[in-house]
């Protein structure tokens, strides 16, 4: 115990023992005395006899310059750093407490063996430790050879229109931007649609630098088809592009600099223009990456520009596709995105069958499903039949069929994909809705059940009318 301790601990017992004096002497009463040292009335009795007999000598706590009951062996400090300091030097102290128990039967808690470690100076805490120096990179010699490219959520609109995402490509070399798309989102087909954009217009860089989002980097290898290697890392190694992850924020520095510039400067010139919509503002992006480059671009060390063309064979429409493996089943069919197609019924066919093939999705939406390098034709299968349109409904219960309709119209809704791809509609990610509430088999409606339904609903006997009272359906 500190100076400051014994102070605090003297001035505690001194008090005690003038309220227990005065409560002896009869100015105090008990439960006064309890309350003021915040004690039991019992315990302030066994106090008042402690003093009466040992005088003030008998409220000091009897415990006082003991050991604790918990107090470990004097020499199990000195044998547990000795073997930490011989094996273990680079050992954290979790890792350390582990192998002490493990291997030597020293079992202690971890926070002990950090405060031991920190005492003897063999670990020092985090917030001690002297910040990383992060030294800054050279610039890459020539255009094209690194391309830096990330997104910026910004409310690039104000309050115009709703926040929205904005895909920056900025040179290595030479910190122009390149490329500049606003999207919704930040998903794989809006960077398959710029990077397209980024390939007309430049040719193919040597390399595309970019964060570890699920775009760009997997973390398990099971987490995306392909053995860890993501769809836009997959289409980039067709195009022969090298993809690269930063480990943290300022290794990319150029492109975040260039967020921190652009929500400044490019925010206030859509504002002047009036622009508040993605199409205007992609529209309009060209003008202002020219006025941007022409202020802060820097030339490169060397002339030399490393971007290489387009070669005939590289189709962009087939590289820029997301790509799943899946089953074929014994009833030659695959399912895809809630979706089943039917494939051919075939004798080239019936040998895919348990075998696993691949499923492209366009940025379109459109659904191709490809084996042996050659495209299958398909048809999308509809569990929710179709509404009959021939059946004849009396006007009368013409609102009782509309009815019936509509839930059935409304579960296609929910199951069928929208024309546009399943899991970016222009960055916006898109899913069927829930199912209607109720079993499988009540949702399920068949052209007989409907039949059946609207039959009922026709064969029932109308109502009687009273005078004066219009029919339904009648003006």
């Amino acid at each position: 115990m500190n100076g400051r301790g014994l102070i605090t601990a003297s001035m505690r017992e001194l008090e005690r023992v003038k309220i227990i004096a005065a409560v002896i002497e009869g100015r105090l009463r008990c439960f006064q005395a309890a309350e003021r040292l915040q004690l039991g009335e019992r315990q302030i009795s066994r106090l008042c006899r402690r003093y009466e007999a040992c005088g003030p000598a008998g409220l000091v706590s009897g415990r006082r310059g003991r050991a604790s009951n918990r107090e470990l062996p004097v020499d199990l400090r000195a044998r547990a750093m000795a073997l930490v300091r011989e094996r273990y030097p680079d050992f954290g102290p979790t890792l350390a407490c582990e192998k002490l128990a493990e291997c030597h039967g020293i079992r202690l808690a971890k926070e002990t063996v950090r405060r031991w470690m920190r005492d003897a100076g063999l670990w020092i805490p985090r917030k001690q430790r002297p910040p990383k120096v992060y030294q800054p990179r050279a610039r890459r010699a020539c255009l094209g050879e690194l391309v830096q490219i990330d997104g910026s959520d910004h409310r690039w609109f104000e309050e115009r229109a709703p926040a929205c995402t904005l895909l920056v490509y900025v040179d290595d070399a030479t910190s122009r931007l390149m490329t500049l798309h606003f999207t919704q989102t930040e998903s794989t087909f809006s960077y398959f649609e710029a990077t397209r954009m980024y390939l007309e217009q430049h040719g193919k860089p040597v390399a595309f630098y970019s964060d570890r989002a699920s775009v760009f980097y997997c973390k398990g290898h099971t987490a995306t088809p392909g053995k860890g290697v993501t769809h836009f890392g997959r289409a980039m190694y067709e195009l022969n592009i090298d993809t690269w992850c930063a480990a943290s924020s300022s290794a990319k520095g150029r492109v975040e600099r260039a967020h921190l510039t652009l929500q400044d400067r490019l925010v206030k010139e859509l504002r002047l223009r009036g622009i508040s919509t993605v199409e205007a503002a992609n529209a309009w992006a060209p003008s202002f990456i020219a006025s941007y480059n022409a202020r802060f671009a820097k030339p490169p060390k060397s002339t030399f520009d490393a971007h290489r063309p387009l070669r005939a064979d590289e189709d962009l429409d087939a590289v820029m596709t997301w790509r799943e493996p899946r089953r074929v089943t014994k009833s030659l069919t695959v399912q895809y995105d809630r979706v089943i197609y039917l494939l051919a019924d075939t004798p080239a066919n019936r040998k895919l069958i348990h075998r696993y093939i691949e499923v492209w999705e366009y940025p379109d939406g459109r659904i191709e499903i490809r084996a042996d390098g050659r495209s299958l034709p398909c048809m999308p299968y509809d569990r929710l039949s179709e509404v009959d349109q021939g059946a004849v409904i009396e006007h009368k219960r013409l609102g009782h069929a509309l009815q019936v309709a509509q839930a059935l119209q409304a579960q296609r809704d929910d199951r069928r994909a929208s024309g546009s791809p399943s899991r970016t509609n222009h960055g916006v990610a898109v899913r069927a809705k829930d199912p209607l509430p109720g079993t499988k088999k009540q949702r399920e409606f068949t052209r007989a059940d409907l039949a059946e339904t609207i039959l009922q609903f026709a064969q029932q006997p109308k109502a009687p009318s009273t005078p004066g009272q219009r029919s339904a359906g009648t003006r």
